[in-house]
């Protein structure tokens, strides 16, 4: 009996709605949604048609195909999917015999007419799969289906669409059907034919309007790479990557928080001239090297990152959840465009991160590779080095899989593996997506992975320490602690936490604190900046040329080496105060000992040597001292910006190290001579009261800073004349011994009688109860944790309230 169709066989994207769903799929129905909804703001998004999920039923029944379909995929072992590529292979080869009903084909025809009528004869199109299920519309296919792009020509696009229709049997889409427990019968394919964005001349990439690894929402992540959007998409390059703050976007003129320069190997450009004949081609487009000039560039200005990010917040804020995006770049218009966008899909469908899950490598091994970590978990097992998706077998379930990039047609392998490392790809790449889909631990961008690790080598993939994730020889031991965030009961006493690291700041800002109680300057400077400051400041008079080379590479992509340091320093504490604002982040001024900054690159020719540094120069006393005061005033300059043009207030200062009265006004003035006025624009000054000095004197210190928050360690040091690093002096150096405990309650009086906040940062109120039951006696404002010493440290400050009971004002 023959079927009656809608004729609705096309649609444009200005006849498109999501209530269109069910019959163009989510990627269609969004891009129309967008079209009709945005592009009157100001977004520019390219226009095109659809085919219906009514034009794919026709087809299918025009040719008799469905039975025949049918019959195929009842052969296949859905135990192994030992035969799936067979499978596969005789479903597509079906639906390419088949032909194409004439009113399809005319439906088609005037699509592209009514394109090249509209935007020029010289226009091509990305001829996109958007598959569609009639009993669950909502339902995501993303990246299970074909993609083809440069085409041009009625006769072009109608062959790509055939090959959409065919693209519906992938291996891989068979296989995710049957995972997702979906009727084949009941899904069909929309195809979406939408002008080509010549970002070939420029760049593209994803982004996402939350933090896809962590889930922190306030943030949005911008990757992108030179040419097509395809390599990002597939993970065939290592992008660049920009993180926009939410919160001061469109406020402030800098909501940049974070910059990272990508290698961009390969750069995908159209093959040219256009094919005259798709059918028989190989290949629309065609993948090179990039020139090492374009390598060391960054693919988007400041202006186009902010941009894009606001283009995003808007389409995050008119579908009401995070959004996946697709952009590009036209590199003859030199214009931005969205191409793509879609529901984030891992992070926003957990709930509101109700526990949290530390993983702490116990005995580091051998280091084998590293590389993007993704997951925040670590993983052992056999490494399986795979060349192609075809040697599924050659995996078994908790192995590790090992490769040079993944694509779609990786999909069904990837949910056997208990990790998953690569060569190529970044954060936002298909390896890196689907690894957060399937909780698998992933290290991505390696570069050697493949050529480093061992066939059948038993490996530890580490992807807890930061950013970046490594993969080391053996089975290691790691912890694994999962706490419940639900119920916690926060203390009064303010719990906040020491944090130095950047790469960890969003994960952490789920904890329950108050904020940072500790961010060590010098820990940026060691590890994101590695340069000592006067040797950037000072660079052409440096006498070692290796040292210059160094710097050279390291600060190419920068105007000026000392713009190097300040925007990686503002940008490094600009991720954590973003991470936890409103909360306070009190940020201590650099506070390296002499030999430590003789060690950063460049250091030796401008660093003392000193017999006993740990009481030498260092701390305040640098600040003003002609040896070092031109960084001092980079540091100042580094924390302006983040203020001032990042609009992250919730920053506050603290001066370690501070000897004297003198020296306390010596520092204060230079500060505000250097625009960092204590009041202004909300700014507080705290001071670091580690030495004897500090205790005695806390009433005429507040008089100069806003807080104090006591070191333990220093103070210990000093006050027992005990080298905090001697192991033969252990038994000695103690925290709470009674001289010890007498400065600090002597601090916590001052402070409070000179009304100025008071606290306390180091390990020791978690490790020993009655040291925090003594703090919180003595009325403590606040403890600053490391962050897995944190719910130990919660745990004794709420034993110790429950135990005193007079009333106190807490801060």
């Amino acid at each position: 009996m023959k079927q009656h169709y809608n004729m609705g066989l096309i649609k444009k994207f200005s006849e498109i709605k999501l209530t269109d769903l069910n019959q163009v799929g989510g990627k269609n129905a969004s891009l129309g949604e967008m079209f009709n909804a945005l592009s009157s703001a100001g977004m520019k998004i390219p226009d095109g048609f659809s085919t219906t999920a009514s034009a794919y039923w026709h087809f299918l029944d025009y040719n008799g195909l469905r039975p025949k379909l049918n019959s195929i995929i009842r052969k296949l072992d859905i135990k192994s999917f030992s035969n799936l590529s067979a499978v596969g292979v005789a479903a597509r080869n079906l639906i390419l015999g088949a032909t194409f009903p004439v009113e399809i084909k005319i439906s088609i025809q005037e699509g592209v007419k009514y394109l090249v009528d509209k935007y020029g004869t010289q226009v091509s199109f990305a001829v996109r799969s958007s598959a569609t299920a009639e009993d669950l519309p909502e339902a995501s296919f993303a990246g299970q289906q074909e993609t083809f792009l440069n085409i041009s020509g009625f006769e072009n696009v109608l062959n790509a669409c055939h090959r959409c229709y065919a693209s519906l049997y992938t291996d891989r889409a068979i296989k995710y059907r049957i995972d997702n427990g979906f009727d084949h019968n009941k899904v069909a394919l929309s195809v979406g034919v939408q002008l080509m964005v010549r970002s070939d001349k420029a760049s593209a990439g994803v982004m996402f309007t939350l933090d896809p690894d962590s889930g922190f929402e306030n943030v949005v992540v911008i990757s992108g790479a030179w040419g097509l959007g395809e390599n990002v998409v597939q993970g065939h390059v290592n992008t660049d990557e920009f993180k926009v703050f939410k919160t001061t976007l469109g406020n402030f003129k800098q909501p940049i928080i974070s910059r990272k320069l990508g290698s961009k190997a390969k750069v995908m450009k159209y093959v040219e001239p256009a094919l005259e004949n798709f059918h028989h081609a190989k290949a629309t487009v065609v993948n090179l090297d990039t020139p090492l000039s374009m390598q060391q560039k960054f693919v988007l200005s400041d202006f186009e990152i902010i941009q894009l990010a606001k283009w995003g917040c808007e389409i995050e804020k008119y579908y009401g959840h995070p959004m996946d995006i697709e952009w590009a770049k036209d590199g003859i218009l030199n214009e931005l465009f969205i191409v793509q966008a879609r529901p984030e899909t891992v992070q926003s469908r957990k709930h509101n991160n109700a526990t949290f899950t530390q993983y702490k490598i116990k005995d580091k091994g051998e280091k084998i590779c590293s590389g993007i970590g993704l997951g925040n978990r670590i993983a052992s097992g056999i490494a399986r080095i795979l060349n192609s998706p075809l040697e599924i077998n050659k995996l078994s379930k908790g192995e590790v899989l090992v490769t040079k990039k993944t694509d779609p047609d990786w999909d069904p392998i990837l949910k056997k593996a208990a990790a998953i490392v690569t060569d190529q790809g970044g954060r936002t790449s298909h390896a890196a997506i689907v690894a957060r889909e399937v909780g698998a631990v992933a290290v991505v961008g390696t570069g050697k992975g493949t050529q480093s690790i061992r066939d059948g080598q038993l490996i530890t993939v580490s992807s807890a320490e930061g950013e970046t994730g490594f993969v080391y020889d053996g089975k290691l031991k790691w912890s694994e602690t999962t706490i419940d965030l639900g119920i916690i009961h926060k203390p009064k006493t303010n719990v906040m936490l020491i944090l130095g690291d950047p790469e960890q700041a969003f994960k952490y800002s789920f904890l329950p604190s108050d904020g940072i109680g500790l961010m060590r300057m010098e820990f940026i400077i060691n590890n994101a900046i590695q340069i000592h400051p006067m040797a950037l400041k000072h660079f052409n008079s440096l006498k070692d040329t290796q040292v210059k080379s160094k710097i050279e590479r390291l600060t190419h992509h920068y105007p000026t080496k000392e713009d190097y340091f300040i925007h990686k320093l503002a940008e490094a504490i600009g991720t954590i105060a973003a991470a936890f604002y409103p909360r306070e982040v009190i940020v201590r001024m650099s506070d390296f000992k002499s030999n430590e900054y003789a060690n950063l690159i460049g250091g030796k020719e401008f660093e003392p040597e000193e017999s006993n540094p740990m009481i030498g120069f260092r701390g305040a006393s640098r600040y003003y001292h002609p040896l070092y005061r031109e960084a001092f005033e980079m540091e100042c300059k580094a924390m302006k910006y983040a203020r001032e043009e990042m609009g992250l207030t919730n920053i506050k200062l603290m001066i370690p190290f501070c000897r004297t009265l003198h020296e306390a006004q010596k520092i204060i003035d230079l500060m505000a001579e250097l625009g960092l006025k204590r009041g202004d624009n909300e700014l507080e000054l705290y001071m670091m009261a580690e030495i004897p000095s500090n205790a005695l004197l806390a009433d005429k210190f507040a008089e100069f800073f806003d807080g104090f928050s006591i070191g333990s360690n220093d103070l210990t040091q000093l006050t027992l004349g005990a080298d905090r690093d001697s192991g033969l002096l252990s038994e000695i150096f103690s925290p709470y011994d009674e001289a010890v405990e007498q400065l600090i309650a002597m601090t916590i009086e001052k402070s409070r009688y000179a009304g100025v906040k008071i606290g306390l940062c180091g390990q020791a109120p978690s490790d020993y109860p009655e040291f925090a039951s003594f703090l919180v006696d003595k009325n403590i404002g606040s403890i600053s944790f490391t962050p897995d010493a944190l719910f130990a440290g919660i745990e004794n400050i709420n034993r110790a309230e429950e135990k005193f009971t007079h009333t106190r004002a807490y801060y």
